[in-house]
């Protein structure tokens, strides 16, 4: 998705004219290097991001750049972010100024990244940090609108309009209703049109006219709806890699990565969704688990297991399936205050740690795909349970388990030991009906039990 064309030197040409016009007194040395920051960073991989730093620096040699003074917005940020239920990540921050800063230079720009790399949020989270900002008369912001289209759950027909078979008559399209209502809004606030889908070369041609500096949507019945000022077309996918240069050239780009963000901000995000009668000891504790063993067991999984479907490298669709087992299991039969009873309480530690234990082994391990695996799966998260990963334990690769990051230092420990290998046991219920009995089981059978019955 990289691209130097003549558009990437318009959309610096314009940047640097957006800060000399905001900044006129300041070095143009400055404004220059600042506007081709602004316009590239956004895209690099995290890899090339150092190249990239150290090729400015050859061309401008002693430019100290001041930081940008986010202040105000990042405080809005804050709030809607507090507002949605999500963790202020400085990476996430730093791409969601970054997203604010390719709309104010370009009308047509794509936000690109795999699943979990918070792409969705970013776009929305701008929006209400804007509205935040324009509520409060901060920097001359306006409020921000946006809307949705997923352009490949529908035909080309569906989304751009075409003539009814039978009466011949136009019919407009889903993306032409939402376009044209948009461009004929003449408030001044901003509109963002999002395509949440992939693109390819069969539905995103019909867009050049509208990313090309025509900004106007050309449809078969020979209307011609042009843009407003206060438009952009914003694209959301995961990869361009069926998507022609023309396409490329005429967007920004806005890359996110999976593994700068990982796992635990949704983990902390989803803890905060527990009903209120959960206390901060219950919350700390499944969180402690999360720290200890998740990390270390993913490690395993990429290194040792061959995965029946593949799963994100940073295992965060692991940690979800992790989650919402967890949550099944443990805390929707608690739902209710009334269900937890004293006896209940003073065995809490004990079912949050066999609640994990079985949800990690159905998550993670869940995704072996052979017997074999499961195996090796059972013998690994029984010595990374039992503390025993300093103790020389290694995988069928070699590969020892026993790093800073696969014992975090201060880690909690196992309330209750893990039954034996050789009993292996079905447990019928994970938490008793009102607490009156322990968890039951039988022995000799394996297979996964049910969930258990809401008290």
């Amino acid at each position: 998705h990289y691209d130097y064309g003549m558009r990437a030197v318009m959309a610096v040409l314009r940047a640097a004219g957006n800060l000399k016009r905001r900044y006129p007194e300041d070095d143009e040395y400055e404004l220059m290097l600042r506007s081709i920051i602004d316009v590239n960073l956004c895209k690099f991989l995290s890899h090339d991001v150092p190249l990239f730093k150290g090729i400015i620096s050859d061309l401008f040699p002693g430019v100290v750049l001041p930081k940008a003074d986010y202040a105000l917005m990042e405080t809005a940020m804050h709030e809607a972010c507090t507002e949605m239920n999500l963790q202020p990540d400085p990476y996430f921050f730093l791409k969601t100024i970054q997203l604010y800063e390719m709309i104010v230079v370009r009308h047509g720009l794509m936000i690109v990244g795999q699943p979990f790399s918070g792409k969705t949020m970013s776009y929305r989270v701008l929006a209400r940090a804007l509205s935040l900002m324009a509520e409060r008369g901060e920097e001359g912001q306006v409020k921000c609108e946006y809307h949705v289209v997923n352009p490949k759950a529908i035909t080309m027909g569906q989304l751009y309009g075409q003539n009814d078979p039978q009466t011949h008559e136009w019919q407009d399209g889903v993306l032409a209703v939402v376009y044209r209502g948009c461009a004929q809004d003449q408030s001044p606030n901003r509109k963002w049109v999002v395509l949440d889908g992939p693109v390819d070369a069969i539905w995103i041609e019909n867009m050049n006219t509208v990313l090309d500096d025509n900004k106007k949507l050309c449809l078969n019945s020979g209307e011609i709806i042009a843009m407003s000022s206060v438009m952009n077309m914003i694209f959301e996918v995961a990869d361009l890699a069926v998507a022609s240069p023309a396409t490329v050239s005429r967007c920004g780009m806005v890359y996110l990565e999976p593994h700068q963000l990982g796992w635990r901000p949704l983990c902390v995000s989803w803890l905060a969704e527990f009903p209120e009668h959960f206390d901060k000891k219950f919350k700390e504790r499944v969180l402690g688990l999360f720290d200890w063993l998740l990390p270390v067991s993913i490690r395993f999984l990429r290194r040792e297991m061959k995965e029946v479907a593949a799963t994100t490298e940073e295992g965060t669709n692991v940690a979800v399936t992790l989650m919402r087992t967890f949550r099944a299991l443990l805390v929707a039969p608690l739902s209710d205050p009334k269900a937890i009873t004293k006896e209940l309480k003073k065995e809490m530690e004990t079912h949050i740690d066999a609640t994990f234990v079985f949800a990690l082994t159905w998550s993670v391990g869940g995704s072996a795909g052979s017997n074999e695996h499961r195996a090796l799966f059972d013998t690994f998260l029984r010595a990374a349970y039992e503390c025993r990963l300093a103790d020389g334990f290694a995988g069928p690769s070699g590969e020892k388990y026993d790093l800073p990051e696969d014992i975090p230092e201060g880690h909690i420990t196992a309330s209750t030991p893990l039954p034996p290998a050789e009993r292996p046991v079905r447990a019928r219920a994970r938490v008793p009906p009102h607490g009156t009995e322990g968890v039951e089981g039988e022995e000799g059978d394996a297979s996964p039990p049910p969930p258990p019955e809401p008290a």
